[in-house]
């Protein structure tokens, strides 16, 4: 399918230049010789990407204007602004309001075709990222019914009408992204973007430039995370690995909501709602000098701690049921017939928390929809159970099976008993039909056996 470029130019030689170029690679072109005309051809189909000259025939309206017509449309469409007396404010005004490129009169051939490519692939990218966020965010909820859970939800209802910062703790794969996402999606700002920057991911040298942009001697700007925040939310993800150094920089944006891009010297207004997490301990780096203290009580306004998945196992029912029927759905596959009472997936740790327990009902929804329970059954133990555990578990059978009767009576029963009480979610009541005991009986040999409690 050909890709539709809107040419919108006074200028009949610069219009016909352009046209030529870009049906040279074949392009679909459209074209408007006026702000009329522009408005009409906008109206009337949206492009894949659009060139725009500033100036044009009407003296209070201009391709400015134009810009933002396109942009409230769909804020994904690249727009070109072209000029050839426009001023660097006028340049950096278009960029701000949404532009993918400014270039300058007269412009080479190469010049035009390359920001067009480059144009078109970055809303391919964006087209691509917006479907994967639809499946893998957008769509899913947090899920469970255990207090923990409750308690986040809660807080996140009583969040929709405040524009406070908030600072999500939690280990990873428990779903922190997920809850910012949550947050930004009941606020006002909802329309707006949601930037992340992942500060575990970035380059110690690069941790300024991605956060404020740059400015470079041939007038070229990149613009950070701020600034592409702008109006919406951004999301810091791992705020603890940002540089002590730098640290004092985003205190400053905080208080004064501006700053400067790197090599720039104007100020730049923003803003934003700013959502950090973590999975480190933020107090304990603030006692190390690892994390300035001023920052962590701007940051800390609205705390939100996520616990461990192996924490509430009462949840993984809940989340099995609802990973298999969204993710199936997904992958247009039959859902999976996962024996939710399977003792693996309660007495396994989770390292990776709900991440895991996820990509654990993905993995087996495409490869073993079809089969039986039983096979899902095995695979799940074969994965959650690696060799090295089964070596383990060998070598502690072997160590009771070497030990006096009573106490190897006493660790069997420690672990049948723990076993079962994560089984049926902590319920002593459940867990003494199950078994067959008096729930008072039940009760007694807990408490002989040291086991307080089911986390």
């Amino acid at each position: 399918m050909l890709r539709e470029i809107l040419v919108i130019d006074d200028n009949p030689d610069i219009r016909y230049l352009v046209c030529n170029i870009l049906e040279e690679q074949n392009f679909k072109v459209r074209t408007a010789a006026n702000y009329d005309q522009a408005v009409l051809e906008i109206n009337k189909r949206l492009p894949d990407l659009a060139i725009v000259d500033i100036k044009l025939d009407k003296p209070d309206k201009d391709g400015i204007d134009l810009l933002k017509l396109i942009i409230k449309k769909n804020k994904d469409t690249p727009v070109i602004m072209i000029s050839g007396h426009a001023t660097v404010k006028v340049a950096v005004e278009a960029i701000r309001l949404g532009a993918y490129e400014f270039i300058e009169k007269p412009f080479s051939k190469e010049k035009i075709i390359n920001y067009v490519n480059r144009g078109l692939e970055s809303s391919f990218l964006k087209k691509e990222k917006n479907i994967i966020e639809n499946k893998l965010f957008h769509s899913f909820e947090l899920i469970g019914q255990s207090s923990d859970i409750i308690k986040v939800k809660k807080i996140i209802d009583k969040l929709s009408t405040s524009e406070s910062r908030v600072l999500i703790s939690g280990p990873t794969g428990s779903g922190k992204e997920l809850v910012a996402r949550k947050i930004h999606k009941n606020s006002s700002r909802a329309k707006e973007t949601f930037v992340i920057i992942n500060a575990a991911l970035l380059k110690e040298k690069t941790y300024e430039k991605e956060l404020f942009g740059e400015e470079y001697e041939d007038g070229n700007i990149s613009f950070g995370a701020l600034e592409r925040a702008n109006k919406g939310t951004l999301l810091i993800d791992e705020v603890s690995e940002i540089p002590y150094e730098t640290q004092a920089n985003v205190l400053r944006v905080l208080i004064d909501q501006k700053f400067k891009r790197v090599n720039g010297s104007k100020d730049i207004s923003v803003n934003i709602r700013l959502i950090s997490s973590t999975s480190k301990n933020l107090s304990q780096l603030v006692k190390d000098n690892e994390f300035r203290e001023d920052l962590f009580h701007r940051l800390n306004v609205m705390p939100i701690e996520l616990t461990s998945l192996s924490s509430r196992t009462e949840d993984i029912p809940l989340l099995i049921k609802y990973f298999k029927n969204k993710l199936s759905e997904i992958n247009g596959v039959q859902e999976p017939d996962i024996d939710i009472k399977n003792d693996s997936l309660y007495t396994y740790h989770w390292p990776g928390n709900v991440r895991e327990l996820r990509n654990l009902v993905e993995r087996i929804t495409i490869l073993s929809s079809n089969e039986s329970k039983q096979k899902i059954n095995q695979l799940i133990n074969d994965i959650l159970n690696p060799s090295s555990k089964i070596l383990d578990e060998k070598n502690i059978l072997s160590q009771t099976f070497q030990a006096p009767l009573k106490e190897a009576r006493e660790h069997f029963e420690k672990e049948y008993l723990t076993t079962q009480l994560k089984k049926h979610h902590g319920n002593i009541s459940k867990t003494a039909d199950f078994i067959g005991m008096e729930r008072s009986a039940l009760h007694r040999k807990l408490k002989s056996l040291g086991i307080k409690g089911i986390n």
